[in-house]
């Protein structure tokens, strides 16, 4: 508890700008309160004096007094919410603003460990739920106990011996109130965990539901979603059955009390001590005090759960980055003797058990092309996962232009190294609007633009789209998987990189448009050091350097030539794929 409410203090700052909004806000509704507290005096007065004495004019005069107050109450409520909304709203937006931005700060290795279900529902569920309770709490936790207590006092001050249930029911309310709140606010943490489960299990089969039919495992998946939904129901139900123990107790409470007063008061109206109008103001109080209090219980579990969905939130932003990066700047026109070099380096994912990558060494000059093959889960996404610093490696050093990559500082690194990762992924916008993520300088250059595309073989395809300004949906649903490769290919090619990293880029592609590619990257990068990841020999037979991986072990280094004398796996793989009746011809051809 100590440690959540430590959290949530560090999230005051987001409070900047808006401390204004924040005393108004609670200001004009304890106004309003006031308004609302008078209320029950001048109808015992319309009792006392207009009705027993019947004096239609005091009643009318009491009457349109009651009015302008309930106008002037109506006026305060919408300026005191109109500030609470401002206040809630900026504050998360803060918040928001701050998480996302510190969510782009962590290294790979920390995304994996807190996992993507878990930030989304973070960023989304959480914040929302904490904004619903601040603008309820700048509303309503100043107001409700100042009605109770305010009603409470003026019960007092209009008979001592009468009111003494308030006394009495007050301290047991909260005591309620509080213990169900200490209660409830552990179970509203684990059921937050729970929709974290559940929120993760919906993501992985949606992304994999053509797989999951594919293989017929439907009604497996069903069963997994069903038992990890049905413990968040369970646990769901938990709390909910304990804060619906809130408004019976209240009530019972509340009326139990109200039966005393209306007791105690008969019998002073009775002895001529209380008039009935101070009787009515005090039954007024008791039913004032019995409406906050149900709002302050539907509060506090407003609140608790806000709380603990505050904790989870200032819990991310206390997550430190696992990288950090020094000041050295990787300038991507300086000539260098090695481009990449890999000193005994090894690779062990955080919580991942064996090693995904043991003592590799090898080195690439600037120029040149090198191949990455194996098989699937040998570490080629992981070797080359190094070089732009995505993990930092467990063992050895990865130096690029002759020094350790965590000298550099990030965005330096990231310019002068191009990534076109195995999954191709557009953002919803243009297609100018996608290239420019390379180099936004670029954003107005079409000659620059459609160079990149001309060299990617896919500036055919953004002409017969409607050139660089036509649309591309989110995730570039509205291109092929061929098309998608191609065009983050040119996305990296546009920021003209002094590394280019192709991890497995052109998957998609059938091997003639596959070789035009290799060929027109040959022509155009003679000083740009390539690595190009594939399963498929075809995709590395032009390399000047091929690495041949397994079990993220470096098991051949050389041309395509020599590791077909000296590897037996990479024999294997090229075998495989080219027969040797082919395989002959081909290199006859090549020959020749």
């Amino acid at each position: 508890m100590k440690q959540e409410s430590a959290f949530v203090k560090k999230l005051l700052v987001y409070f900047k700008g808006y401390r204004k909004d924040c005393l108004l806000g609670p200001l004009f509704k304890l106004l309003e309160a006031a308004l609302e507290l008078a209320v029950p005096l001048v109808v015992a007065d319309i009792i006392n004096r207009g009705i027993a004495e019947q004096d239609k004019g005091h009643i009318l005069k009491m009457g349109l007094l009651l009015a302008a107050m309930g106008l002037c109450g109506l006026v305060l409520s919408v300026v005191a919410q109109y500030f609470a909304a401002r206040a809630s709203a900026g504050f998360v937006r803060g918040v928001k603003s701050a998480a996302f931005a510190h969510i782009g700060k962590l290294s790979y290795a920390d995304l994996d460990r807190l996992g993507s279900d878990t930030l989304i529902t973070r960023m989304t569920g959480d914040a929302a739920q904490v904004q619903t309770g601040l603008n309820l709490a700048l509303r309503l936790l100043l107001r409700s106990p100042f009605v109770v207590f305010g009603a409470m006092i003026l019960a007092f001050t209009v008979d001592a011996q009468a009111a003494w249930p308030f006394a009495v029911t007050i301290p047991l309310l909260l005591l309620v109130v509080f213990a169900l709140m200490l209660f409830s606010l552990p179970l509203y943490k684990r059921s937050a965990q729970g929709l974290d489960k559940v929120t993760g299990r919906t993501r992985e089969t949606l992304a994999g539901v053509r797989v999951i039919r594919a293989f017929c495992k439907e009604e497996e998946e069903k069963k997994t979603f069903d038992a990890d939904a049905n413990a968040l129901s369970r646990l769901l139900v938990k709390v909910g059955r304990l804060s619906a123990l809130m408004n019976p107790l209240t009530y019972v409470i509340v009326n139990a009390a109200t039966l005393l007063l209306i007791y105690t008061g008969a019998l002073r109206v009775d002895a001529g001590a209380l008039s009935q109008g101070e009787l009515v103001a005090l039954y007024n109080y008791m039913a004032q005090i019995l409406v906050e209090l149900l709002k302050l219980a539907s509060l506090v579990i407003t609140i608790t759960r806000s709380l603990a969905s505050a904790s989870r939130i200032a819990a991310l932003l206390e997550v430190a980055p696992s990288m950090t990066y020094r000041d050295a700047v990787f300038d991507k026109n300086e000539k260098s003797d090695e481009a990449v070099v890999f000193e005994d380096v090894s690779l062990r994912y955080a919580e991942g058990g064996d090693e995904a990558l043991t003592a590799l060494s090898f080195s690439a000059k600037p120029g040149e092309t090198v191949g990455i093959i194996g098989p699937t889960g040998a570490g080629k996404s992981s070797l080359v996962n190094l070089i732009p610093r995505f993990y930092d490696a467990s063992a050895g050093r990865v130096l690029v232009a002759g020094r350790d990559v965590k000298d550099y500082d990030e965005t330096s690194l990231r310019r002068g190294v191009g990534v076109v990762p195995q999954k191709a992924l557009l953002f919803a916008g243009t297609i100018r609007s996608n290239l420019a993520w390379g180099d936004p300088d670029a954003a107005n250059d079409d000659a620059a633009l459609y160079r990149a595309l001309e060299i990617a073989q896919v500036a055919d395809v953004v002409k017969s789209k409607g050139g660089l300004d036509a649309v591309v949906e989110a995730g570039g649903k509205n291109f092929s998987g061929g098309q998608r490769q191609r065009l983050t290919i040119a996305r990296a090619l546009v920021a003209n990189p002094a590394i280019l990293i192709l991890d497995d880029a052109s998957s998609a592609l059938d091997y003639a448009t596959d070789a035009a590619l290799q060929k027109a990257l040959g022509e155009a990068l003679t000083d740009t050091t390539v690595f190009t990841v594939s399963q498929r020999a075809s995709g590395v037979m032009h390399a000047d350097k091929i690495l041949v991986m397994e079990d993220g072990v470096l098991v051949g280094v050389g041309t395509s030539q020599e590791l077909l004398a000296s590897c037996p796996l990479y024999r294997e793989i090229y075998e495989t794929q080219f027969p040797p009746e082919k395989a002959a011809m081909e290199g006859g051809e090549r020959h020749a």
